[in-house]
């Protein structure tokens, strides 16, 4: 955490992160910890099982939704799974 927080612009530091990839039990998890506003990167935590957890600074994803207003993803560049705004997008579906 004393790292993050050296490399971090935010002033505080979530102690509670959550992964931001599609729902899924196995694998790597990251969770942002902040926007860094440079070359289009963020700093994300990485973890997998309970114990190991790695910073990474990571490309921003390019994709955005289909059409004229589509909403960019949030999440970094070669993410598995879907897109940030498909998850919005299977969410809000389910509510109608």
């Amino acid at each position: 955490m004393r790292e993050t927080r050296g490399r971090s612009a935010a002033e505080c530091v979530d102690s509670v992160v959550q992964c931001q990839l599609s729902a899924h039990d196995d694998g790597e998890h990251y969770g942002l910890l902040d926007d860094l506003g440079e070359y289009g990167t963020a700093l994300w935590l990485r973890w997998s099982g309970r114990t190991d957890v790695d910073l990474a600074v990571l490309p921003d994803c390019p994709v955005a939704a289909p059409g004229a207003d589509g909403e960019g993803c949030c999440l970094f560049a070669g993410h598995a799974e879907q897109h940030s705004w498909e998850d919005v997008a299977e969410e809000a579906s389910r509510f109608r």
